[in-house]
């Protein structure tokens, strides 16, 4: 087993990264007649809710759940409110903890709650898919989306303990591996040049889930995100660098439908407008998109947009990011592998000729 710190200015958090750790108990921060919500959906119900409340009941803690639809679309203010429901229900108080089982989707509802319920409650993370367990699990970021944008109802939140017990990734699809896959490329390419040659080294062995490079990989992208959070929990400066490829990926996600591309594979090809945008600053050299788009590729992820979206499909959405400040477009963008920024007003029609050069329809 590894373990990964959260150091934040007046509280810190540990990242638990190994097999079997379900069914640890001593990775719970929780004592006999806590009472406890699991929020979870039915597809990783069938597989871990028994064990994950067969855990805690032998801690001593009395254990309810909720089961909120699988899937982006359902990232609600209605799921938000059947959690609301559930706890009010089976009274449980300001002294409750809250626990999200499952992908980036019940991560973040579930945090959302946490945030919400009796003015904040206490809750943990158990990131049960690839994205979630190196991204979203971790740093505190909680919401749910709205029809004209992603993300954009929601609060920053730290869980008191994140749980990522690896053999949870044997039942994912490998869509959603390939789709995790993404944010793992996504902190080589913005912030560790030297990582970005490991996962080129290795990327094979990440797809087929190979233990010892996946739990190496997820401990560094943890540690990575760890970092950056410590520096700046609330995104005001070097947090907004996560985001490479999300301005672009939202834009996909939502005109698209929530759920039809999942958000990895909308961050991929996202991320490679960035980089081809990157290239016509005249920052990132044609070798090194080449080098993203190659990675990206062997990962079985889109590098190219959704042929059912034009160039000017994208600017509305993008003008609704919450980088934008001043009605002003912000993107995070790249000097060279491994060293991101945020460039402000970005000239929209080298926006606009980067999606094209990542088009299938232009």
């Amino acid at each position: 087993m590894l373990c990964v710190n959260v150091e934040l200015k007046d509280r810190r958090y540990p990242i638990y990264i190994g097999a079997g750790l379900l069914s640890d108990k001593s990775r719970y921060p929780l004592k006999s007649g806590d009472k406890v919500m699991i929020v979870t959906n039915p597809t990783v119900a069938q597989h871990y809710l028994a064990q994950v409340t067969e855990t805690l009941e032998e801690i001593g803690c009395s254990v309810d759940s909720v089961l909120l639809a699988d899937g982006e679309k359902y990232k609600t203010l209605d799921s938000l409110n059947l959690i609301f429901t559930a706890l009010l229900k089976a009274n449980h108080g300001r002294d409750t903890t809250i626990i999200a089982l499952g992908g980036g989707v019940i991560g973040d509802v579930a945090g959302y709650a946490a945030a919400s319920y009796q003015r904040g409650v206490r809750f943990i993370q158990i990131p049960t898919t690839l994205l979630a367990q190196v991204d979203s699990s971790v740093g505190g970021k909680t919401a749910v989306n709205h029809e004209l944008g992603k993300n954009m109802i929601g609060a920053f939140y730290q869980p008191c303990t994140v749980i990522i017990d690896t053999l949870t990734l044997s039942t994912l699809p490998k869509r959603e591996v390939n789709a995790g896959l993404a944010e793992v490329i996504k902190y080589g390419i913005i912030l560790d040049a030297e990582f970005f040659v490991w996962l080129e080294q290795h990327i094979d062995q990440l797809v087929v889930l190979a233990p010892e490079a996946l739990q190496k990989c997820i401990a560094r992208c943890c540690q990575i995100k760890a970092n950056v959070v410590a520096r700046d929990e609330t995104e005001k400066g070097d947090r907004a660098l996560l985001n490479l490829g999300h301005t672009f990926g939202h834009a996909i996600e939502t005109h698209l439908g929530y759920g039809n591309w999942l958000h990895g594979e909308a961050i991929a090809a996202g991320m490679l407008m960035a980089a081809v945008l990157s290239e016509q600053l005249g920052d990132l050299s044609l070798e090194d998109v080449a080098r993203i788009e190659k990675l990206l590729a062997r990962a079985n992820l889109p590098t190219i947009s959704p042929d059912s979206m034009q160039a000017e499909d994208y600017l509305p959405y993008m003008m609704r990011d919450k980088k934008v400040l001043a009605g002003k477009l912000r993107l995070v963008l790249l000097k060279k592998l491994g060293q991101a920024y945020v460039a402000s007003d970005t000239d929209k029609t080298l926006v606009l000729d980067a999606i094209r050069r990542c088009s299938q329809v232009d």
